[in-house]
């Protein structure tokens, strides 16, 4: 009796936890978040990996997976580490405390320099917050950029500035502009050179750049602070770039010499084997890469290899170059359609395509320059996962590594002999497994997140069903659907469709979560079907499929998601005459405009922080698309919200953060006087000094609050 009573409580507990109802506080409370392992640093002792668990950087054994030391414990240096780097030798190491952020990877923080030999801290690079600290290659000295200029010491007490022109909003030397961070993703913009002799940086010249202003209303304040910074705005001046080598023995310093023309970027600088520095120059519309050997000492440079695309050159491609012994490197291109790996001698000449197919290589994980292998992830597999895969430098001998269905990360060591894989799948929460690269053998789990496949299947997620969609160009578009769990296919639900649309993105995809995944599941509870599509001009599918929206961004994304929304609307389950939209940024200027180009379509929609005119948008990103306005004013216009505002049939809601560095509140304040001049109702708010991802006290959850408000109402 006894037994059956403890069974049938058994049994009433998994009901119970089974109708576990999702709340919006788990949104945003990390309830569904997964565990992983963060703040990987391979040692050079190919048995040990280090990383930051809490406040401590622990050493772990490869084999075992285990802890075997703690190398540094902040809470016993009375300090809070936030981030860390080892000298090449790994007797010293970087610790980065009170770090604080400028703009999205920009920051400033304490550095203090550790002894691991002895265990004894050695002292602060600087007294005064500086950035991007970076040992020499021998570990005497360490390189950091403060006040705009850059500065090395010796960690004995000396200081040497080798610049001293740096000033706010003029000049800039050693670390990026706000455009150049936020577009080619460089904050960083100095290199040492191998032999530690020189150190290479790029000087910005941003004093022709236009300020923009922006206002905090600060809690409390009297009156606003404004703030003024730099941001080049399509078709305006961007800051002119230098590139200069600073001889430290000698104290000489060396421009060095990559053609006339001003009106460049240089997204990237390193250095060859043999002390050569390698510098990257795109030209202004980005179709056109270039690659510089330079010699330091001279100034004097050759051009290596030039690529002219007719659309862009993909930024990737800058990070894919990689030198290796013996007078060669590794460069990706989509010559062929598809982004490929090919090597190259050190004067330009080709050797050989590595990888080749109708698919892309997306992601250089590793280069075994002992064996002269190459590890690379790519979509061969399906647009929808990543693979990893090796293959031989000369093409050859091609393996697929990776076993499981969906998308896989990997983190490979240095010398190739251990790699991490990161993986997850619609139906499997993230996995984080160690593995022998040769034997192809598993170590150790490190991460399992079962608790939270258990805590997927008490709350009832929907899976993911994935669905292809072709639309009348006859181009087959991937998606997913979200259906409540008791779906009934003799009843008609209300659809939300969400997506973000920007160029070489991807949402649709066979892994675990999504953006705003736990939000569109409580909607789901409601009640409410969820759809999510890539439409043309996103990732994994090739340059044509990606590039067809050259020349005139918003115009397919949006028409695609229009004709979703009516093929949605013939589906028997789906009630056409309550089918909504949103999207975040790109996803706010597509929801935006396919609202009002769906001529009834959607009969709501939500933008959050919407590009409306890319007018108003940054030259990098673009250009990059669209050229500038004085060469391609349609392209601007005729794909812009502004320009449809008064076609706006149904609820609108938008949203924006009047601190936004990045899309600015004046694009809301546009289509918000464009609605009122058509004499259109809509719904507005603003998040008081929010930068673009609106965090802050209470913001999130405030946000998918009156979002569900909004589309329970609407829909």
């Amino acid at each position: 009796m006894m037994r059956i009573t403890a069974l049938c409580c058994v049994l009433l507990v998994q009901v119970a936890a089974a109708q576990e109802k999702i709340k919006l506080q788990h949104v945003v409370d990390g309830t569904f978040s997964a565990q992983s392992v963060r703040n990987v640093n391979w040692m050079n002792d190919g048995g040990f990996y280090t990383a930051l668990d809490g406040n401590a950087v622990k050493q772990y054994s490869i084999q075992t997976g285990e802890v075997v030391e703690t190398l540094v414990d902040g809470q016993a240096l009375d300090i809070t580490i936030a981030g860390y780097e080892f000298s090449a030798d790994e007797q010293q190491i970087l610790l980065l405390t009170e770090r604080k952020s400028i703009y999205r990877r920009s920051f400033v923080g304490i550095y203090y320099a550790y002894d691991l030999e002895n265990a004894r801290l050695i002292g602060k690079v600087s007294s005064e917050p500086c950035s991007y600290a970076t040992f020499s290659p021998d570990g005497r000295q360490v390189a950091f950029v403060q006040d705009n200029n850059l500065k090395v010491t010796d960690l004995k007490g000396k200081t040497e500035a080798l610049t001293g022109d740096g000033k706010f909003n003029e000049i800039i030397n050693g670390s990026a502009d706000w455009v150049y961070e936020e577009e080619l993703y460089l904050t960083k913009a100095f290199a040492w050179s191998p032999d530690g002799k020189y150190l290479a940086y790029v000087r910005f010249n941003e004093s022709g750049v236009r300020e923009y202003n922006l206002q905090y209303w600060d809690e409390g304040a009297l009156y606003p602070t404004d703030y003024r910074y730099k941001y080049p705005k399509a078709g305006e001046d961007n800051s002119t770039v230098e590139v200069w080598c600073h001889h430290l023995p000698s104290g000489k310093r060396q421009k060095i010499d990559i053609g006339q023309e001003n009106d460049i970027y240089v997204p990237r600088l390193s250095w060859t084997p043999d002390n050569q520095l390698s510098v990257q120059k795109l030209n202004r519309w980005q179709n056109t890469r270039e690659l510089f050997h330079a010699n330091p000492e001279s100034g004097k440079s050759d051009l290596i290899l030039q690529e002219v695309s007719d659309t862009y050159v993909h930024l990737t491609f800058c990070d894919d170059l990689k030198y290796l012994d013996g007078d060669r490197f590794l460069y990706s291109s989509e010559r062929d359609g598809n982004k490929h790996f090919y090597l190259y001698q050190n004067d330009g000449k080709l050797i050989n395509q590595i990888t080749s197919g109708r698919w892309d290589a997306e992601k250089l994980v590793a280069l075994d320059e002992k064996r002269d292998l190459l590890y690379f992830t790519s979509t061969e597999v399906s647009p929808m996962e990543r693979h990893l895969f090796r293959i031989a430098l000369d093409g050859r001998k091609k393996e697929k590594l990776t076993t499981t269905a969906g998308v896989h990360a990997i983190d490979m060591s240095p010398d190739s002999q251990y790699y991490m894989d990161f993986s997850s799948s619609a139906d499997r929460a993230l996995t984080v497994e160690l593995f022998e690269t040769r034997r192809q053998r598993m170590i150790k789990v490190l991460v399992d997140n079962e608790s939270l496949n258990e805590k997927i299947s008490d709350y009832q997620l929907s899976p993911k069903e994935f669905f292809s969609f072709e639309n009348s160009e006859g181009d087959a578009l991937n998606g997913y659907l979200l259906k409540p769990a008791d779906f009934d296919e003799g009843k008609e639900y209300p659809l939300l469709m969400f997506q973000y649309s920007g160029p070489g993105s991807q949402q649709v995809m066979n892994s675990n979560g999504g953006s705003h995944f736990i939000w569109h599941q409580f909607l789901v509870q409601q009640g409410y079907i969820v759809a999510v599509l890539d439409p043309r001009g996103t990732g994994g599918r090739g340059e044509s499929f990606k590039k067809m929206t050259y020349l005139q961004l918003g115009k397919y994304e949006a028409e695609d998601h229009i004709e979703a929304a009516r093929y949605f609307g013939r589906q028997p389950y789906i009630d056409q005459s309550r089918i909504g939209i949103w999207g975040w940024s790109y996803g706010g200027y597509i929801s935006s405009l396919a609202m009002f180009r769906g001529a009834g379509a959607f009969k709501a929609a939500i933008a959050v922080a919407p590009v409306t005119s890319w007018r108003f948008y940054d030259t990098i990103y673009t250009e990059r698309y669209l050229r500038r306005p004085q060469d391609n004013a349609e392209g601007y216009d005729d794909n812009s919200p502004l320009t449809y505002a008064d076609k706006l049939e149904g609820a609108f809601l938008l949203i924006h953060g009047t601190g936004d560095d990045n899309v600015h509140f004046s694009n809301s304040v546009a289509l918000q006087e464009k609605l009122i001049q058509a004499g259109k109702q809509f719904q507005s708010f603003y998040y008081p000094d929010r930068a673009h991802g609106l965090r802050g006290p209470g913001g999130r959850l405030h946000l998918y609050q009156m979002m569900t408000d909004f589309i329970l109402e609407s829909l």
